[in-house]
């Protein structure tokens, strides 16, 4: 199967992370946090695990802590989009996803939390700050997609959207510009925001054409800049699919609209 993150830039303005999964390599939840299980008390969240989440003299960024369906277990939400388990005592962690064998099926738990996540923040976006590009018939399905006009592969995406608009798949853009706000891609994307015809724009900026006319004007693409590092991107293109899943990188139509679970 070919590799669905083929083409994602990477971007170069993520905030400073602590690479978790390195520095926690070897530090796994042992028996001790299973045997707490048996406390009446593990629901209850512990109000002081977040001052106990530290890493090398350095705070976790952490967004919320909520209790996980495994008793004595924590799951900790990160301000990158990124899920670690804890014990009370944030002694034990845990990085990666929890699964849970449902009748010989493994559910993973994680990314189904990390969907509704994406999706409850991509519904509070009106349609009138984004860039739209809607079928001329029946809306079978809506990808929210972060994009970067400078980027090579949102630009081979964007090649696609028509063919996607035919088959029934509405694009909704967002932005967020690789090389952080400084850089030349929040500039065309402001640019973009800023014309009368944000469609034509987006086209034009893609194909490397200079647009004309203002580009400081009061756009939200600073805005949703943090809104996909808060969601957890880090490269675009960046598809979010009806469900919440996302998807890193340039995907061929054929394949995307199967993904949609729709006839090509």
């Amino acid at each position: 199967m070919p590799n669905i993150t083929q083409g994602a830039e990477l971007s170069m303005s993520r905030l400073p992370a602590l690479s978790f999964r390195s520095l926690l390599t070897g530090t796994l939840l042992a028996g001790a946090v299973l045997a707490q299980g048996a406390q009446a008390s593990d629901a209850e969240i512990p109000k002081d695990l977040t001052d106990h989440l530290v890493v090398n003299g350095q705070s976790m960024p952490v967004r919320s802590v909520e209790a996980s369906p495994v008793p004595g277990l924590f799951e900790v939400q990160l301000e990158g989009g990124q899920t670690l388990y804890s014990d009370r005592e944030g002694k034990y962690l845990l990085v990666g996803d929890l699964y849970r064998n449902d009748s010989g099926q493994m559910v993973n738990l994680t990314e189904q939390k990390q969907q509704q996540h994406r999706l409850a923040l991509l519904k509070q976006v009106p349609d009138k700050d984004t860039v739209v590009f809607r079928p001329a018939g029946e809306v079978k399905a809506v990808i929210n997609v972060f994009t970067d006009t400078t980027c090579p592969y949102c630009r081979k995406f964007h090649e696609e959207v028509p063919e996607l608009n035919k088959r029934g798949v509405e694009v909704r853009y967002l932005a967020f510009p690789r090389a952080g706000m400084q850089g030349e891609g929040a500039r065309e994307l402001n640019q973009v925001w800023c014309s009368d015809n944000r469609t034509e724009a987006m086209t034009a900026a893609t194909k490397g054409k200079k647009l004309k006319g203002a580009s400081s004007c009061d756009t939200p693409v600073e805005t949703q800049f943090e809104l996909g590092k808060q969601i957890g991107i880090q490269g675009t293109p960046a598809l979010i699919l009806p469900d919440g899943r996302m998807i890193p990188g340039y995907v061929p139509v054929d394949r995307l609209v199967n993904m949609l679970g729709l006839k090509n």
